[in-house]
């Protein structure tokens, strides 16, 4: 029977694999890392900046993380790590469900449902902070795939840090529910649309999980 999951399940690095997309952030910090603390060893001038920049590559290596997840079976599953911002009836019958990504998510996200790519469409705009309603105008990757439940639509938002959203597929993707579709690089917001008659089964203020927490009831 198909169930939802609120628990987030172990992240840490030892489970999974880092982030695609992490490489120009994470390969010039992890190198100023590792000269710093070679050359602290020879100089203790070099100890007060090897400190700071190994903390900043841990953190780093902690941000990009990409674990591996068991796909909860349900129609729609959470395409994001983060908290439910909000639940909003929208004109046209849909509901959207807003879930605001934290510095310290996972923010690789997952296909909410298995389906056809149909398009990936790239809108510039500003960088508010993704908890802000104005970050509706902010830069933002808008997905539809075509499923058993007709067009979805999910939408990757940027804040106010993450300035670049990187698409992990193309246009025309067959994709599996729960796989890999893109990464926002730091604190952000995926929105996802349910469809007219879709009850919504998270509220305001829960924990979701990518490929973990169904977001529709049966």
């Amino acid at each position: 029977m198909p169930h939802s999951q609120t628990s987030a399940p172990r992240d840490g690095l030892l489970n999974g694999r880092l982030a695609r997309g992490a490489s120009p952030w994470l390969l010039p910090t992890v190198a100023t890392a590792a000269f710093s603390l070679a050359r602290a060893r020879k100089s203790g001038r070099w100890a007060a900046v090897a400190v700071p920049t190994t903390a900043l590559a841990a953190g780093m290596l902690w941000f990009f993380r990409d674990p591996e997840r068991e796909i909860t079976q349900g129609r729609v599953i959470s395409p994001a790590d983060g908290v439910v911002q909000s639940v909003m009836p929208w004109k046209d019958g849909r509901t959207r469900v807003a879930i605001f990504m934290s510095p310290l998510n996972v923010h690789v996200n997952r296909a909410p449902l298995a389906g056809t790519v149909t398009s990936v469409e790239h809108i510039p705009g500003g960088f508010v902070p993704a908890f802000n309603k104005e970050s509706e105008n902010n830069e933002r990757v808008v997905w539809h795939f075509d499923t058993e439940l007709g067009d979805i639509e999910m939408v990757q938002i940027a804040g106010a840090v993450a300035r670049r959203i990187v698409p992990y597929v193309p246009q025309g993707t067959k994709l599996e529910q729960g796989e890999r579709i893109g990464l926002i690089r730091f604190g952000s917001r995926v929105d996802i649309y349910l469809p007219e008659g879709i009850d919504v089964a998270v509220e305001v203020g829960q924990t979701t999980t990518a490929g973990v927490t169904r977001i529709d009831r049966d």
